[in-house]
Formats: structure tokens, sequence, C-alpha cells
């Protein structure tokens, strides 16, 4: 998800520069992308900057344990969430997930609300959390592994769409990407949550609609 986003920052003329965060370089070049490989435990000073994205996400399996999937489905949440605070960030937009709930006996949907309910507290002037249910696109150029579940979700999704309320619809990794930018850059005081059914179609959407 972070190179959709990646993405539809660069391809945007609101934003005169990017700076990407990441612990490996992407094979990717543009006159705006300022690439810095980081320790997310560890942040070094960075510029000032305006708004900040986070799409920092993994699951149990590939990070190994519950521990290590906290560290950066949190931890690292957080670090760059308080970094962003600290160089003169006033608008945060975050990748959460359907159904996160600090209170959710799940352990995953649990650790994602518990971020959100931290970054909520940091201060920024305008919070946009985005809830996209299951993303449809090319697990490999999304850098994640293929899930045979959500193969099985899609495909029943598909023929059940009528009868499917769009916030559980699946959803285009694009207009994920494009809708999380898009409320981001509208920056509307206070916290936000931006479901599904608002993110169908975001990447067809003329700018500022």
């Amino acid at each position: 998800m972070g190179r959709e986003v990646l993405a539809a920052l660069l391809a945007d003329k609101h934003y005169r520069a990017v700076h990407s965060l990441g612990r490996r370089t992407l094979p990717l070049t543009h006159a705006k992308l300022i690439q810095h490989i980081v320790d997310f435990a560890a942040l070094p000073e960075l510029p000032q900057i305006d708004d900040v994205f986070i799409c920092l996400g993994t699951t149990i399996k590939a990070a190994g344990s519950q521990a290590a999937f906290r560290a950066v489905d949190y931890e690292a949440y957080m670090a760059v969430a308080r970094m962003g605070i600290a160089r003169g960030a006033t608008k945060l937009g975050v990748i959460s997930a359907m159904g996160a709930d600090a209170r959710s006996r799940v352990f995953y949907n649990r650790v994602k609300g518990e971020a959100e309910d931290a970054i909520a507290t940091l201060g920024y002037a305008s919070v946009s959390i985005v809830r996209p249910s299951l993303l449809v696109g090319d697990r490999t150029a999304l850098a994640q592994p293929e899930r045979p579940g959500e193969r099985i979700g899609l495909w029943i999704s598909q023929r059940l769409k009528p009868l499917v309320p769009a916030n559980y619809l699946p959803v285009q990794a694009a207009d994920v990407a494009a809708g999380l930018v898009q409320a981001v850059k509208a920056g509307q005081p206070g916290v936000h949550h931006v479901l599904s059914g608002a993110l169908q179609g975001a990447a067809q959407r003329p700018a500022g609609a």
C-alpha cells in the first residue's frame, strides 16, 4: 500500500517534495523523491514537513510473532507520527484496517485500534484514518504476500456485489491511496475515519472533488 500512496504523492502537484522512510532503498527515482533508509526504532533527524502519511503494516505470519507485529503496526506507527509532530506537521493520514478496535478480542484488530487511539492524542490539527476492506490488486506489486482466504473473499464478494454494503466491498489499492491523499489535503479539523465505501472510485475523482 505504501508504494501506491507514494505514487499518488509523486503525481500530485500539491506536493513539491516527498520524503519516504523505509528499511531498504526503493527501485524508484523521481525529481521530488528523497529516500531515507531508517531504523524505525531510532529515527534520525529529518527536515521540516507539512503532512505525514503512514502506510506501515505487516501480518503476524510475515512478522513471525505478535511482538514483532506490534513493533511494526504500533511502535513504528507511533515513532513516525511523533516525528511528524516534532518536525512541524499539522496533518496526518494513516492506513488502518476495517474492524480496528482497541477493545477487540482479535489481536490484529486490537493493535490497529490501539494505534488509531494513540495517534489521535498527539496534537495534529487534522487526522485522517482510512479503513479499507479487502484490497484488490497485485500482491506482488504491493509487496505483500497473497492470502488464500482473500482470494475466496474476493470471489464471493464479486458474485454478491449487489447485496454487499459499500463499506464491505473489495477496494482497489489505487482508490485507497487516492482517498487517503485527498482526505489529508482537505485537512478537516479533528479525527476522521474514512471507510471503504467512501474510497470507491477515489482515483478517478477530479482534483478537489
